[in-house]
């Protein structure tokens, strides 16, 4: 029996692991799997080693401080991985932590396929990393064309597969009246996907929202949740006697939300594409502490967060970072659009067309399924 080890180190990189273990289970039922992962791949009946918020941090100071810890969850891992023996090591994103788990099994086992899916933005900083991934790494999938050079550049192979969540899904459908007011409009509200990100960025959102009802009546706030934050989430809205916000984790009933939002103020992050596919206005906000931001500051070759606008190479969809990044800005920005309805027209149309330029011609997790496939036919 031929077997996988999926590795992911945080709820977004498992949620695109799943989308192509998904294709993988139906053209190939009997592969065994063993994963470091989260909700979406335990749905799959696949079994994580320990729990993925044991591993999610954020920001350089995180890391440091758990400098400690994150070494034993590396050992322990590569431990774990050795004992499985798996034809394939799949680690998906999140590279400071998988391509450090990778390195080590294929210095262990080089007769381990290492396959890693969202090649690390070596284009936003740290190039120089591409030449040692050769050495442990036997194939690379990409999200975005335009990274095809960095790798070939190296010989690694690598495929263009393409962002799943630029895929359009078929969702059942809900009756959403149950879950919200239907007489209302839906602004959407993402405050990321690690209980880091959610404690820095969740106060500013209810503040945000205070000062929307204290302007206007019209409008439900939906926070699209994980399994790992929604009752942080739930905890933190319970404080106010707000009666037009709720929390939903499940991903259909998200996915047909976000369809029907009017806006959308969201973290920084893949999330954000998603949004762009649904053709909904948003505005992209993030904060970290100081000493994180300077460090970042201090590294990254690119100007803007969103991939829409480094694409762009200017401010399609608008970034509300750091200081910025606060109620009093978001609601002046959110406001202005809702006030200016040809600027979500424009924006929706700048993004459709950005988009038309980086999907894959198939569907993302078919592609990165076939070349997985590939290498347990070879």
């Amino acid at each position: 029996m031929k077997k996988i080890f999926i590795l992911t180190g945080e709820p977004s990189g498992d949620k695109l692991a799943s989308t192509v273990v998904t294709k993988l289970q139906q053209n190939n039922p009997e592969i065994k799997y063993l994963s470091v992962g989260g909700s979406h791949l335990n749905k799959l009946g696949i079994k994580s080693i320990y729990d993925l918020k044991e591993i999610t941090y954020i920001g350089f100071t995180s890391v440091i401080s758990n400098l400690f810890k994150i070494r034993n969850k590396i050992n322990e891992t590569v431990k774990k991985i050795i004992e499985f023996n798996p034809d394939i090591l799949f680690s998906v994103d999140s590279p400071d932590f998988t391509l450090r788990v990778a390195e080590k099994v294929k210095s262990i086992n080089p007769n381990i396929k290492t396959i890693h899916y969202v090649a690390p933005q070596v284009w936003i900083w740290r190039e120089g990393r591409v030449k040692n991934f050769k050495k442990f790494l036997d194939h690379v999938l990409l999200l975005f064309n335009f990274e095809k050079k960095y790798f070939d550049k190296e010989n690694i192979k690598n495929t263009f597969v393409g962002h799943p969540l630029l895929e359009n899904k078929e969702n059942f459908k809900t009756n959403l009246s149950n879950i919200i007011d239907d007489n209302k409009k839906i602004i959407s509200l993402f405050a990321g996907s690690r209980t880091s990100e959610t404690n820095i960025l969740l106060p500013i959102l209810v503040n945000f929202i205070k000062l929307m009802n204290e302007k206007f009546n019209e409008y439900n706030f939906v926070f699209h949740a994980t399994d790992q934050n929604k009752d942080l989430i739930k905890d933190e809205i319970k404080k106010t006697n707000y009666n037009n916000v709720e929390v939903i984790s499940d991903e259909n009933i998200k996915t047909q939300i976000l369809s029907n939002s009017t806006f959308a103020v969201a973290k920084s992050g893949t999330v954000s594409l998603e949004i762009c596919n649904l053709k909904i206005p948003s505005i992209i906000i993030y904060k970290m502490n100081f000493i994180n931001f300077l460090i970042v500051k201090f590294l990254v070759k690119t100007k803007y967060a969103n991939i829409i606008n480094i694409i762009n190479q200017k401010e399609v969809i608008p970034e509300l970072i750091q200081k910025e990044c606060n109620a009093k800005e978001i609601f002046r920005s959110v406001v202005y659009f809702l006030k200016n309805p040809e600027l979500m027209k424009k924006q929706i149309f700048d993004v459709n067309n950005t988009l038309n330029e980086i999907k894959s011609k198939t569907s993302s997790s078919s592609e990165a399924s076939a070349v997985v496939s590939s290498y347990l036919n070879a």
